[in-house]
């Protein structure tokens, strides 16, 4: 298309400012419309970002005529509101967690459009795009690594009880999960987009300090398909935070250290003896920052080109199936496979399989 990207956000909360604020850094998109059923965020989102509001998702659809819709209600609203553009004809970009359930992101992929034609589904997680974790995968690619043979995947942040306190959070039913989900679940991405298909999972999770229904901290042991294994560490208690990943190579170990996003300078490589050149092979192109636009960039600029946008739900799926398997082996206290979560398992249909969590108080 030669016209702009005609983009409608649906919720307009703090992340909704994230998207918009990231959208008017980009020449071809047009922030078209907003919707949102309390006009108390409504109303000052459209006039900050200058665009029409609806309290209804049908009449935006109809008078708007979005390419793309921007998902970023509270995580269990995500699967109607994008059924219900989907149908409409409408591409889809959903903030993380997708979905909150295996069952429901199958059902999100059956409402795509036939073959690659739109409307698709796509889920943000931007972390993929910065030039750091594209350097990486290009040098996996290329061989100049070696095999993967371990990795450490830690999300260690903090959000205190009132944080909480919002009717929504730290509930299955409503936010899915707690930090496996709705916080480490970047990382976990950003281990998957390097490393590939996983093949088995163990982890416990565990409620130390917060008043949820959830988990405030888990950790699993991960076995990938190519034979590497990871540590993978999720937590909302840890007062020193920081998002960090560590890739050991039979050449080298690839590090970053961050919180909410990186950059170039976060990225560090410490090459085996033998193998200093690769020092040298890491400083190409020109750093780009990990964050939405990165990947609202790359977005537009597919569906602009009738292209399919990333990231598709092939790859997204594999991240939500293993925090899926994270919780099934934390519920069953034994190793998980991605085959045992298919239809016809309890933690197809949601995080915690229906049941109250093992390791809450009595």
């Amino acid at each position: 298309m030669s016209r702009p990207v005609r983009i409608a956000i649906v919720g307009t909360g703090d992340i909704a400012q994230t998207h918009a604020r990231a959208l008017a850094g980009l020449p071809h998109a047009e922030l078209a419309a907003a919707m949102d059923s309390d006009d108390r965020r409504l109303d000052p989102f459209c006039s900050a970002f200058g665009t029409d509001g609806y309290r209804d998702l049908g009449t935006l659809l109809t008078r708007a005529g979005p390419d793309l819709v921007h998902v970023c209600t509270p995580p269990a609203a995500h699967y109607a509101t994008a059924l219900v553009c989907l149908h409409a004809g409408a591409s889809v970009l959903v903030e993380k967690p997708p979905v909150i359930s295996l069952r429901e992101f199958d059902g999100l992929t059956a409402a795509q459009g036939p073959r690659d034609r739109p409307p698709w589904f796509a889920t943000v997680f931007q972390h993929r795009f910065g030039s750091g974790q594209r350097r990486l995968k290009h040098l996996m690619r290329t061989g100049v690594l070696g095999r993967p043979l371990l990795a450490v995947c830690h999300t260690t942040w903090f959000r205190d009880q009132a944080y909480f306190d919002v009717p929504w959070r730290g509930n299955f039913d409503t936010e899915g999960g707690g930090p496996t989900m709705g916080h480490g679940i970047h990382q976990m991405d950003m281990l998957l987009d390097v490393l590939g298909d996983w093949a088995e999972v163990s982890a416990l999770a565990r409620t130390q300090a917060r008043d949820v229904a959830t988990e405030d901290v888990s950790l699993a042991h991960v076995t990938f398909a190519s034979g590497a294994v990871a540590s993978v560490v999720n937590s909302v208690l840890s007062p020193r935070e920081e998002s960090y990943l560590r890739f050991d190579f039979e050449h080298a170990t690839v590090e970053v250290t961050h919180l909410y996003g990186y950059d170039d300078a976060d990225w560090r490589v410490t090459p085996a003896p033998g193998h200093e050149g690769l020092i040298t092979a890491t400083s190409g192109e020109p750093g780009v920052k990990s964050g939405h636009q990165a990947q609202f960039a790359r977005v537009i600029d597919a569906i602009r080109h009738g292209n399919r946008p990333p990231v598709a739900p092939g790859e997204s799926r594999r991240t939500l199936a293993l925090a899926a398997g994270i919780y099934a082996s934390a519920f069953t206290r034994r190793p998980v496979t991605p085959g045992e979560l298919e239809p016809g398992s309890p933690f197809y249909g949601a995080m915690n399989g229906g049941r109250r969590a093992p390791w809450l108080p009595a």
